[in-house]
């Protein structure tokens, strides 16, 4: 038995062995001979979309580096590199990327194939920022892919399906200030009620609820200098107060951890919930996230209520965010602005025994399961609610016609024979 899992222990990999090539040519070879394959990243990923039953792949070991251009706006980035280190590295420039997730230590390759995302109306996922990948695929060669290109909106938000990624392509732009604000006692009801306001008052905004009966949670608002927030206002619409303390998404939990509040600095710094210079838990929790169009956002969060006995004894806590409409093929935002209804549960089997609840409720209303979370929505749901699902199985044909990264994954998603 493999005695590799991923960070929060759910998952045993079916591959004990990872190759680290010294060389795109050495990478190459690998790509081409190996009878099954699959990158991997940080392992940040809850689902079994990073497992396989050949060989796991790094590109840590290839010697590439970040290759800035300011003025074209472009980063070329390394599949491996965290978005931490990357926005680190960034700012020293005068530069950043758009948006960040809550965890800034996932991986830019792992992170923009399972269409990972921060928050923001105007924000899209965290994939809308690639400007082109390179991939090595299973027929030995290095395919680069740029937007305009036909294939390019299938080969982003890729699973892994397509080869391993060694270079992700990044739009970044001049380095901006973002000040955190976290409100207190934040109403479900009245958020709800206020939805569109709320969600479009601020750069980003996120609601974190534990679905405990007096029907409160905290709004964390993250504001650009050019936003002009209304704290205040915010307060008053949803029945909240500005925290007077540091605060953690997860109530009880040691705020230590966790982003700024009430004061400017770098995007780096205040995009993320939580610091670079600190892993924020051991990774015991399990995770689930539906993508629900934002026209049925608040008629999802309302079913929802009648789940809350149920999910709050498991949970330690949910997040609310949202995200603009994409076009990439298998993107949770594909094709519509988009809310994410986000679940970190404790570490207790029971969970699996709520999705098909949660599934029901909120796939009734079109979710989107994240790639990288636990769910149990069958492939043919997931077909119907993608409607580019038969162009991606066609890409992942031509580009993988050995089926060498045709995982189990991907068999029980429909999306390989």
């Amino acid at each position: 038995m493999s005695d590799m899992r991923n960070w929060a222990g759910n998952v045993e990999y079916a591959s004990d062995r990872v190759a680290a090539p010294a060389s795109i040519d050495e990478l190459l070879q690998l790509t081409a001979t190996a009878p099954a394959l699959q990158g991997l990243g940080t392992r940040h990923s809850f689902s079994r979309v990073a497992d396989t039953a050949g060989i796991h792949v790094t590109t840590e070991g290839l010697g590439l580096a970040v290759e800035l251009d300011g003025p074209a706006g472009c980063a070329r980035v390394p599949g491996h590199v965290r978005y931490g280190d990357l926005a680190t590295l960034l700012a020293a420039e005068g530069l950043a990327v758009a948006n960040l997730a809550s965890l800034p230590h996932i991986s830019v390759a792992g992170a923009v194939s399972t269409s990972t995302h921060g928050s923001g109306d105007r924000n899209g996922t965290l994939a809308t920022s690639v400007r082109a990948v390179e991939l090595a695929t299973s027929t030995g060669e290095l395919v680069r892919l740029q937007r305009g290109d036909g294939d390019f909106d299938g080969a982003v938000v890729a699973l892994g399906a397509l080869g391993v990624m060694t270079i992700v392509e990044l739009d970044v732009e001049p380095a901006f200030e973002v000040r955190q604000d976290v409100i207190d006692g934040a109403s479900r009801a009245r958020v709800r009620e206020g939805f569109e306001e709320i969600f479009s008052s601020a750069y980003s905004v996120s609601l974190f609820t534990p679905w405990a009966a007096d029907g409160l949670g905290q709004l964390w608002v993250k504001q650009r200098r050019s936003d002009a927030t209304d704290i205040a206002a915010l307060c008053e619409l949803s029945g909240g107060q500005v925290a007077t303390a540091k605060r953690h998404p997860v109530p009880g939990h040691d705020p230590v951890n966790c982003t700024e509040q009430g004061q400017w600095g770098p995007s780096h710094d205040r995009l993320p919930h939580f610091r670079m210079d600190f892993t924020p838990s051991s990774g015991n929790e399990l995770q689930t996230e539906y993508l629900v169009p934002r026209d049925q956002a608040v008629e999802a969060l309302a079913a929802l209520e009648a789940l809350a006995p149920d999910i709050a004894p498991l949970l330690m806590v949910t997040e609310v965010r949202t995200m603009a409409a994409d076009s990439l093929w298998l993107s949770g935002a594909y094709g519509r602005d988009t809310v994410g209804i986000h679940f970190t549960w404790k570490p207790d089997e029971r969970v699996h025994g709520l999705l098909p609840g949660l599934e029901r409720t909120l796939g009734a209303v079109g979710g989107r399961p994240h790639w990288g979370k636990v769910f149990r929505t069958p492939a043919a749901s997931l077909e119907a609610r993608y409607p580019r699902y038969g162009d991606f199985r066609d890409l992942r044909s031509r580009l993988d016609p050995r089926g060498a990264f045709a995982t189990g994954f991907l068999r029980e998603c429909g999306l390989a024979d």
